[in-house]
């Protein structure tokens, strides 16, 4: 065997198992120990990619190879080499194969052969005349003998940068099918590997001999090595290696030639589904083409060895594209030998949109009748539904991983599916009242609280947390405006889920579109969801402030409608009486904690404390088990105060409030403006000038007055919000008798 060691004098120490298996023992504060796994058996979802120890990453040449063809992409092979690096450092064991001699070659012979021109011949054939000059076609077993070298110095000098040592092994047919020489380079490897080196391994272009024809796939262990797709998975196989990383200069295996009309990325390829692929040319540069890397790949999958082909060009993903496939992200196609029993998230997506514009056709009468027949199906099913939230509520408590706020969200009762299915049904009367038409936006907001208009966005994409109820509600929503939906729900609520959507499609089914809304039940991650930007049009994130900002960070090119934290307030004026104040704070604050518009912090005035208002504020509170956490201002008025709050801009989301002193109802306004998520704020007082000054300076979205911030609902409001455009263009309002309010818009 023919093989070039260029080896580091630094060597990381390691510490080994008994039985002779690497255990990686690093000084990095980020290291991890991977243990090696039982090879044989591929990874089934790319979530377990996470686990790979050993990776074979396959450099492909118009990855590392200019646009010219004649030198190599630095910037492309630097990002690369980071990102193998940091994986090594986390204690994997990774091997490069790669191409670019070639290449590299070209562009020193090409350099060469000009400088070597008679400086004579050059001043006297005139200028147009060297213009002219041209070079000679150049061999590539000579470009290959002639650039080796310098990729390798190149490599050396790029991971040097992150105190990583490299190895250079040149290989050829021979070398796997010859046994000796076979073992002498397994041997190599794996001592390289137990140094903690990284392989660098190319095939020997400059002495190759030509590839047999037909002789790239011969069964069992045997597969010619004719081009570095090939040798990959070859050595992937004879390395036992975890997965295979091959890029290339295309996104992943398309099922035809990509830029073609209709051309669909494949996400997860299986054996046998050869025939569903129409393979175009090969690359501009390379000698393998998809069709020899689809062949290569499935034959390291038998192998065991599981493989992701992806870009290594495109700029937008090429300086995370290896971390990113490791961390199991949905990037480029993964090869897979179980297939899953229902349909991709793709399948699904598609499925909603194409019944969705069924669903966008009816009248809005009959839309109205499906939302109308889901509430009644929530009351006939209700025994079925408690059953299935039973499961998850005992699943979620033996895990010990949710807060006391999200079991209470998770939670369902006979009370909230009665309320739930009311507020269908006020949903399906208004939907029943649209004239379901499309109405121009200059006449929308010339007469934006006048008009109820249903214009259809397409797909939309609802993440929501803990809550089972998001489920039928944003389903009806979807209904009403005639969108098709895609449903992403927390695993913690899995099976109440389950038969909420169920029962959705039951309802969905009278008028045939049932397949409008799915719940994706795959163990899809939600930021590979955000990437389905060609086919979601909208995303509508529902929990938490940080899973909105989340979701805005992962979203790639689809609009997110978001929200922010509801940090609501409760003002008791001077003038206000102990009535109204008990039960507002009451219902505020204990009635369901959880939600966004619950009261988090009680501004009182200071001319309540120490009266009997104030005394039977706390005592209430105390009676309904709310932790009290003290504002400064409160704390300094008190010898013995409660713990004093670490930000007044807390949501607690539980049975927690701060309480803080305000000198007037100015002070309130400036309080909430400061400290408030502009959500939901109110004020109870029997003084109609204070209130109306509050009414219009406070800078909410929900302003009440004499009212319970829980009021901030859209079931109670008797509103529609319908979209379009990603704007929230309509809204008709309802009548809520003896609430005084002010409602400031969206």
């Amino acid at each position: 065997m023919f093989a070039r060691l260029a080896l580091c004098s630094r060597q990381p120490s390691r510490n080994w198992q008994s039985n002779g298996s690497p255990v990686s023992i690093r000084a990095f504060s980020q290291s991890k120990i991977y243990l090696p796994r039982p090879h044989g058996k591929s990874f089934a979802h790319r979530s377990e990619l996470k686990q790979a120890k050993r990776i074979v990453v396959k450099l492909g040449s118009a990855v590392v190879t200019r646009g010219d063809e004649c030198g190599l992409a630095l910037g492309r092979l630097a990002s690369i080499v980071e990102q193998v690096a940091v994986l090594q450092n986390q204690g994997r064991e990774m091997m490069i194969v790669t191409s670019g001699a070639v290449a590299f070659g070209k562009q020193r012979l090409r350099h060469e052969i000009l400088l070597s021109q008679s400086v004579r011949q050059a001043l006297h054939s005139g200028q147009n005349q060297l213009k002219e000059m041209s070079i000679p076609v150049l061999e590539a077993r000579a470009c290959a003998a002639a650039g080796q070298s310098g990729l390798m110095a190149l490599y050396e000098a790029m991971f040097t940068q992150y105190s990583t040592c490299t190895a250079q092994i040149l290989v050829t047919n021979l070398d796997f099918h010859d046994e000796q020489k076979r073992r002498n380079l397994n041997s190599t490897l794996y001592e390289l590997l137990r140094m903690n080196i990284v392989p660098i391994i190319n095939t020997n272009d400059a002495v190759g001999a030509p590839p047999v024809p037909n002789s790239d796939l011969q069964g069992g262990n045997v597969m010619s090595i004719k081009d570095n797709d090939s040798l990959a998975a070859r050595l992937a196989v004879e390395m036992k290696a975890d997965l295979l990383i091959a890029l290339s200069d295309v996104e992943g295996l398309y099922d035809s030639p990509p830029g073609t009309d209709d051309a669909k990325l494949i996400d997860i390829f299986y054996p046998g589904d050869q025939q569903l692929i129409t393979y175009g040319t090969k690359s501009r540069v390379g000698m393998g083409g998809m069709e020899a890397k689809v062949k290569s790949a499935l034959w390291a999958l038998e192998g065991g060895t599981s493989v992701v082909i992806a870009s290594g060009t495109h700029p937008k993903v090429t300086g995370h594209v290896i971390t990113d496939i490791v961390e199991g992200k949905k990037v480029g196609t993964f090869f897979s030998e179980v297939k899953p029993a229902g349909p991709t998230v793709e399948q699904q997506t598609e499925m909603a949109r194409h019944a969705g514009r069924s669903l966008a056709s009816l009248h809005p009468e009959q839309r109205g009748e499906i939302i109308y027949s889901l509430a009644e199906l929530l009351t006939e099913k209700k025994d079925e539904i408690l059953s299935a939230n039973r499961k998850d509520l005992e699943l979620a408590t033996a895990s010990g991983r949710l807060s006391q706020a999200l079991i209470n969200r998770l939670s369902l009762s006979t009370a909230k599916l009665n309320s739930l299915a009311i507020g269908l049904r006020q949903l399906a009367v208004s939907s029943m009242d649209s004239v379901g038409r499309v109405i121009r936006r200059t006449r929308v907001a010339n007469n934006l609280e006048l008009e109820q208009i249903t214009v259809p966005i397409g797909v939309l994409l609802v993440i929501f947390e803990s809550r089972p109820d998001c489920l039928p509600q944003v389903s009806a929503l979807a209904i009403a405006s005639g969108n098709a939906l895609l449903l992403k729900g927390g695993k913690e609520a899995a099976n109440t889920n389950k038969i909420l959507h169920q029962l959705t499609q039951e309802a969905l089914s009278i008028h045939g579109v049932s397949d409008a809304i799915q719940l994706v039940s795959t163990r899809e991650e939600v930021e590979d969801l955000c990437r389905l930007e060609k086919m979601i049009d909208l995303i509508i994130p529902r929990g938490s402030s940080q899973l909105v900002r989340e979701i805005q960070r992962a979203a790639k090119g689809i609009p997110v409608l978001g929200h922010s934290e509801g940090v609501c307030h409760v003002y008791i004026d001077s003038d206000a009486s102990i009535d109204k104040t008990i039960d507002i704070v009451r219902d505020s604050k204990c009635d369901y904690p959880a939600a966004c518009n619950a009261m988090e912090t009680l501004l009182i005035h200071r001319d309540l404390l120490r009266t009997p208002i104030f005394d039977q504020i706390i005592d209430m509170l105390r009676t309904e088990h709310v932790k009290i956490h003290a504002g400064p201002q409160f704390a300094s008025y008190l010898t013995f105060s409660p713990s004093e709050v670490k930000s007044l801009r807390t949501e607690y989301g539980d049975l927690e409030c701060c309480i803080e002193v305000v000198d007037s109802m100015q002070d309130a306004v400036d309080h909430i403006h400061k400290y408030g998520s502009s959500h939901t704020d109110v004020i109870v007082t029997d003084n109609e000038e204070t209130a109306q000054q509050f009414l219009q300076q406070v800078d909410s979205a929900c302003v009440f007055w004499n009212a319970s911030s829980r009021f901030a609902d859209g079931y109670r409001f008797g509103l529609v919000l319908i979209l379009q455009e990603l704007k929230l263009v309509s809204v008709q309002h309802g009548y809520m008798p003896e609430v005084q309010w002010a409602w400031r818009g969206f």
